[in-house]
């Protein structure tokens, strides 16, 4: 006979297998739901250069969901370019990140394959955009100054 033990924290939310919070919980940044048209853009194996016609599905300050609209298939991990349309980089609901020209990034999901294009039908990336530095007190020296050797 099988036993399942349901386990809960604090909060009275259910654990998932392994222990950890539900993923919801583990986000840094909100996550919106905006949908406007952009382009990611990088090199493919041979060094020819790719884009592929998206529209974003949300957004939040470290990565943003996309359907793919056209262009051929990006492996995962690869580095890309992502850029929103030029039109609708002002928007306010749109993270800093995301208003700039374009910001530098890596797949790190591929979802399920069109059987029209026979691409996948959305990404997700995750911006390589450096973290907003917390005001508090700073350090001078982040290492350990190294011991000094005197030689005669």
């Amino acid at each position: 006979m099988e036993q399942r033990l349901r386990l809960v924290q604090g909060g009275h939310q259910p654990l998932v297998q392994g222990g950890h919070q539900p993923r919801a919980d583990k986000r840094s940044s909100e996550r919106r739901a905006v949908a406007v048209p952009g382009q990611i853009v990088w090199k493919d194996t041979r060094g020819t250069t790719r884009m592929a016609s998206v529209m974003t599905r949300d957004v939040s300050e470290h990565g943003v969901s996309v359907e793919c609209l056209s262009g051929t298939p990006i492996p995962l991990y690869r580095l890309v370019y992502f850029q929103i349309d030029r039109d609708a980089r002002n928007r306010p609901d749109l993270p800093a990140a995301l208003r700039k020209s374009n910001v530098l990034s890596a797949i790190f999901r591929v979802g399920d394959y069109s059987q029209m294009t026979g691409a996948p039908a959305e990404y997700a990336l995750r911006l390589l955009v450096e973290p907003a530095r917390e005001a508090g007190p700073t350090r001078t020296t982040p290492w350990p100054a190294p011991e000094q050797t005197r030689t005669a």
